[in-house]
C-alpha cells in the first residue's frame, strides 16, 4: 500500500526529538530505532555509532514521520533546505521512474533510483522548487 511520510534530518538530536514527539502524540516508536552501528559495513566515527540511523513515529491521523542523524565525519551538515523530505512509499518500481523522472528534472541534489542494500528501489532528489523527495518501492 503506498504512504506518504515526512523524513526529518538532525545534528544528532534525532533520538531526544523523536522521544518528544511520541510523548506529545501519545504514540510509540515504529518498530525498533535503527542505529548506525547496525548496519554492516558502515564505516563511521566511533561517537557517531550510536546515533540514528532509521527512526519512525506515528503523529496524527496515521502520518509517519522519520529520521536521521546526519554525521559529521562523512561531511554531512544539518541545515535548511536538507532538513525535510517528503518520502513517497510506492508499490511499483515503474512509478517511482516517473515520479523521479518529473521532480528530478533540473535538480542538481539528486540519486538516480537504484536497488539499495536494505532492499528497496530507492531515489531521492532536490526538486527545482527547493523541496527534498525521497521515493521508492519495495
Amino acid at each position: 500500500m503506498s504512504r506518504v511520510s515526512t523524513y526529518l534530518n538532525f545534528p544528532g538530536t534525532a533520538e531526544e526529538a523523536f522521544t518528544f514527539y511520541a510523548e506529545l502524540f501519545g504514540t510509540d516508536f515504529v518498530g525498533p530505532i535503527v542505529r548506525f552501528a547496525d548496519m554492516p559495513g558502515l564505516e563511521v566515527a566511533e561517537s557517531e555509532r550510536s546515533l540514528v540511523m532509521h527512526a519512525e513515529v506515528e503523529i496524527l491521523a496515521g502520518h509517519i514521520l522519520m529520521a536521521t542523524d546526519m554525521l559529521a565525519s562523512l561531511g554531512h551538515e544539518c541545515r535548511v533546505g536538507n532538513n525535510t523530505t517528503i518520502v513517497l512509499a510506492l508499490d511499483d518500481r515503474a512509478e517511482v521512474d516517473r515520479l523521479y523522472e518529473a521532480l528530478s528534472q533540473g535538480s542538481t541534489e539528486f540519486q538516480t533510483p537504484q536497488m539499495m542494500g536494505w532492499g528497496q528501489y530507492w531515489s531521492t532528489c532536490l526538486d527545482r522548487f527547493g523541496v527534498r523527495w525521497m521515493i521508492a518501492s519495495h
